[in-house]
This record gives structure tokens, sequence and C-alpha cells, in this order.
């Protein structure tokens, strides 16, 4: 009887996972495979190369300088997105975690954007509000202060288009990191406060400092990996901001979609330069996490 049930778990435990691994192989795991595979061979027009060149695409993707300007513009983004990705979302996570009334709803208005598309939201921003004709809402207000309107998308010089390809990115992800601190405020144990209100600590900056971000660290470390390689992997809001044709700003992913699904059609370099960003994101976030000490225990 117990090896019939064990057999009878074990069947319906394939029934429920199996659509899911079957999934995961054809849509994740072959592809990457196939792409390692692609990477050594001359594959232009084609996915079935028969000409190897070993490591050539490779030699190729990094003495490529559109290749290396792109690893360049990400460079720039993170510099934007990541620190004021997390100070506004650790802000947020401590305000709305102070709220007495009305807790859930705050959580709700600021974890909402979080479901819109990326392709929905980016459009927006180039329509409505960054389309730079006067009757888009930022030149819209200013000129209430009587400033000239401004091509957010194309200028560069200064760089504007930086404005709406950060602020879209802020507006789309802010919800979900907060959501991740307040989980984290909410581990600390009540009683650390209480001993440091007796011990004579005011509130506001000091607890902060000594209770609170101390407790905050495998959390913090956690936001930085994810809004790390969230940036690497920006796409939508380039492509459909300021195109895939814009030497001025297009990220790894843009410029590696123009390689190999645009009119180059090289799935060769294209899979050598997609290996290529995935080691050096791999690189980053050992690296990240070594410096920050993820997976410590707090001390």
């Amino acid at each position: 009887m117990r090896g019939s049930a064990t057999r009878n778990n074990t069947m319906w435990f394939w029934i429920f996972t199996g659509p899911f691994v079957i999934g995961l192989l054809v849509f994740s795991y072959l592809p990457i495979l196939w792409s390692l595979v692609l990477s050594f061979f001359s594959a232009q027009n084609t996915v079935t190369p028969t000409d190897f060149v070993g490591l050539q695409n490779y030699v190729d993707m990094l003495t490529d300088r559109n290749f290396i300007s792109a690893l360049g513009t990400f460079t720039v983004f993170a510099i934007f997105i990541v620190p004021l990705t997390f100070v506004l979302s650790l802000g947020l996570a401590l305000l709305v975690n102070q709220v007495k009334v009305a807790r859930a709803f705050f959580r709700s208005v600021f974890f909402l954007p979080t479901a819109c598309s990326y392709v929905v939201a980016s459009l927006i921003w180039k329509l409505s509000i960054f389309n730079g004709v006067r009757f888009g809402l930022a030149n819209t207000v200013l000129g209430w202060f009587g400033i000239d309107q401004i091509a957010w998308l194309s200028t560069v010089a200064p760089p504007w288009f930086w404005l709406p390809i950060v602020t879209v990115r802020l507006w789309l992800q802010l919800g979900f990191y907060m959501i991740l601190f307040i989980a984290g405020l909410q581990r600390i144990n009540p009683t650390l406060y209480e001993a440091a209100y007796v011990d004579g600590a005011k509130p506001g900056w000091q607890v902060f400092r000594f209770i609170t971000w101390p407790q905050l660290r495998a959390t913090s470390v956690a936001v930085l990996l994810l809004n790390l390689i969230a940036a690497y992997q920006a796409f939508d809001e380039f492509y459909n901001l300021i195109g895939a044709d814009a030497n001025f700003a297009r990220p790894p992913l843009v410029y590696l979609y123009k390689v190999s699904l645009g009119n180059i059609q090289d799935l060769g370099h294209g899979s050598a330069g997609a290996l290529i960003l995935a080691v050096v994101i791999m690189l980053l976030t050992l690296l990240q996490s070594k410096i920050f000490g993820f997976g410590k225990a707090n001390d």
C-alpha cells in the first residue's frame, strides 16, 4: 500500500509540474544551449550553421566599437537608475510602513505601476509627456515658466534623453523594490526599537542608522543585485523611446537585437554577444555580492 501511494504521489507530482518543466526546457534551456552552439559558427541568415569559426565571433564582439559603446550606455544607465531606485524605494518603504491608516491602500497605489507593460509606459512617456512638441506635458510645464520647448528624445547636448528613459523605469519599478524593503522592515524585531529608546536613542536618524539600516543589509544587497541585473536587461524603454538606431543611447540588448534580428541577421555574432553579456552580469553580480556580503548572517 505504501509503495502504491508513493507511485500515486509521484504521478500527480509530474502531472502538475510536467508542463512547467517542459516549457522551461523548450523555451529557456534549449535556446540557451543552441545559442552557445551558434556562437561558435558563422550563422548569418540561418539557425542551422555549418561553418565552424571557433572563438572568432567572441573576438569580433569584444573588438566591436558599437558593442563596447552599448556596454558604456549600460554603465551610464546603471549610474542613474541603481542609486535612484534604491534611495527612493527605501524612502517610500519607510513612509508607507509608518502609515497607520489605509496602509494597504498606499502599498497598492505605489505597487500598481509594476503591473503596467514597459511598452505601454514607454509609449505614454514618448507620446504624451516627453514628445518634444509644445503640447507635451513636460514642455507645457516649461512653457508656464517661459522656458523654450525641448526635443527630449533627440537632444544629445545636453543629453536630455536620459530624463524620460530614467523616469519611466523609476515609475515602473519603484513599487516592486518598495515591497521588498517593506518586507525587510517588518522582519525587524520591535524589541530592538524599544531597547534603543530605553537607552536614549532619538527617533529618526539615530534609530535608522543604528537599528533599521543594519537589519536591512540582506534586503539592501538583494535590491542592489536585482536592480543591477534589471538595468543590464534594459530593452523596452530604449527601443520604444529612441529606437534601435540611436547610437548615442543603445544598451547591449538593443544592439544584440539589431545584430541578430535586424537587417544583419547575424545569429553567430549575436549569440556570442549575448553570452558575453551573460558572463559580465554574472561576474558583476558575484563581485557585488562579495563586496556587500550577500548571504552572510547579520552582525
